[in-house]
């Protein structure tokens, strides 16, 4: 199936102008993106008196992180319901309503571009990695996450392995990138060449899904993510009970107490913009 990048933009910006969705997502998943930001930050050596950039800010955890080292941090994201939960959370950084791939800053404007788990919705990533390094200084860094291939993210994995056995995962939705695409290391280092970027490094950083129970990653993904959760509604109500038991089985081996831990780690990539 061929990609068609504007039909997967407005299905992915209709999904991310959900206030419902976007909650679910603050409430119950960003516990798990959050934990990489200061590796993130790290990699694209922010420091006080920087200019940041957080391309897909979401709810504005990186800029607001960012602020808090003393650096100056613009978040931009597609999404008016996310850029108003961002202004309210971080009120010292300066949010606007912009596309990864066309972004509103002149050229050479920020000391660092940074996006977390932003890569996998956007229509065309290397448009997006070549706005980064047009509005970076030079020898400005970009760094960003996405998350690890499904066989160790296994909060996805999980979910698109019970999916396929028990349903179809061919459901109609507008075809955009590989979800898993810079899972893979070199591609990393590939996008990030193609975009002119020098010294590539990728890395992968451990985060875990902490629940009580193996339903809360069901229903967190069913009501709070965009793909995934139109994946799921596709399914017919039998399969999407044999999903949530396979999820359950799968998911049993990772309670060591009380809680779940679920591994869900991350691919951060970072490089530089040579002067």
């Amino acid at each position: 199936m061929s990609s068609d990048p504007q039909a997967f933009f407005a299905f992915e910006h209709a999904g991310w102008q959900d206030p419902q969705v976007c909650a679910r997502y603050h409430e119950r998943f960003s516990e798990v993106t959050r934990q990489s930001i200061h590796a993130l930050l790290d990699a694209a050596g922010v420091r006080a008196g920087g200019r940041l950039l957080d391309v897909a800010t979401g709810a504005g955890y990186v800029a607001g992180a960012a602020i808090a080292r003393g650096a100056h941090a613009i978040g931009v994201d597609f999404s008016r319901e996310q850029i108003a939960l961002a202004r309210r959370l971080y009120p010292a950084a300066s949010f606007h309503v912009a596309a990864a791939d066309a972004l509103p800053f002149d050229d050479g404007e920020f000391d660092c571009v940074v996006s977390a788990f932003g890569m996998p919705h956007f229509p065309d990533p290397a448009r997006a990695l070549a706005e980064a390094f047009r509005v970076l200084k030079p020898d400005g860094r970009v760094a960003f996450t996405v998350w690890d291939a499904p066989e160790r993210a296994i909060g996805f994995g999980a979910v698109y392995a019970a999916i396929r056995a028990h349903g179809s995962l061919d459901v109609g939705l507008p075809a955009g990138p590989n979800f898993f695409l810079f899972s893979d290391v070199a591609e990393c280092r590939r996008a990030l060449s193609a975009a002119q970027f020098s010294s590539p490094t990728v890395a992968r950083v451990q985060q875990v899904w902490s629940m009580e129970s193996a339903d809360e990653a069901f229903d967190t993904i069913l009501h709070g993510t965009v793909r995934a959760s139109a994946t799921l509604r596709a399914q017919t109500p039998e399969a999407r009970e044999k999903i949530r038991h396979a999820m359950r089985e799968v998911f049993a081996q990772f309670r060591p107490g009380d809680r779940y831990a679920v591994p869900m780690p991350a691919v951060l990539a970072s490089a530089v913009k040579a002067a």
